[in-house]
Parts: C-alpha cells; structure tokens; sequence
C-alpha cells in the first residue's frame, strides 16, 4: 500500500450528493445503474454510473444521499459519460458496490467531506 500526503488527499473533493434519478445501464460490460446526483445549487446535477447492481435495489437508492468525487475528469463508460465518482466498497458477496451513504440528517447537498 502506497502512501499519499495529506496535502494529496485535501485535492480529492468529495461531496454529498442525493441520488434523484436511477435507471438500468443494459448497455454497461458489467451490470449497472445510471444516476443522476443532485449536489446543490453550487455544483448541480451530475450523473454517474454505478456497479450498484446486486448490492442495492433501484427503489432502495433512489431519494438516498451518497458520497461522490466531483473533481475527477469525466469518464466515458460506453455511450455514456460518468461525471462523478460514486464511493462504495465492493460486498461480500461480490455482486455490487454497497454505497457509501451518509445517514445522519440534515446534511446539505454538496457538504464537503473534510
């Protein structure tokens, strides 16, 4: 395990964000999620796509607040394009991401982990 700076970690910005639009990604190489993330009036509408498949049902995500790196280059995941990262680990049971949800209320769209 390679070690970074703090001074590294302070340029990873994540921020909370709520899942306000979920759909299948059929055309994905593994099974997935499109989302649409709504971080506040700051940062916007931003989507992501998401191995979620297996570890969360749509219904269960959708409305759900997650942690996401906003401050990473886009990335083109077949037709579509992945604008932030959402934060998970994989399960045990090695079908999906379990995302990382803050759970405690109110957090404000866009709050930046410090």
């Amino acid at each position: 395990m390679s070690q970074i700076t703090y001074e590294e970690f302070e340029k990873v910005d994540i921020r909370v964000g709520k899942i306000v639009e979920i759909s299948d990604f059929p055309e994905a190489r593994k099974p997935a999620y499109k989302l649409k993330i709504d971080f506040g009036s700051e940062i916007g509408i931003k989507q992501s796509s998401v191995q979620a498949v297996g570890a969360h049902a749509k219904e269960e995500l959708l409305n759900s607040l997650v942690c996401c790196v906003v401050n990473f280059p886009p990335k083109q995941v077949g037709p579509f394009k992945s604008e932030v990262l959402t934060l998970g680990f994989k399960n045990s049971a090695g079908d999906g991401w379990v995302l990382i949800e803050p759970k405690s209320d109110p957090v404000t769209l866009g709050s930046k982990l410090t």
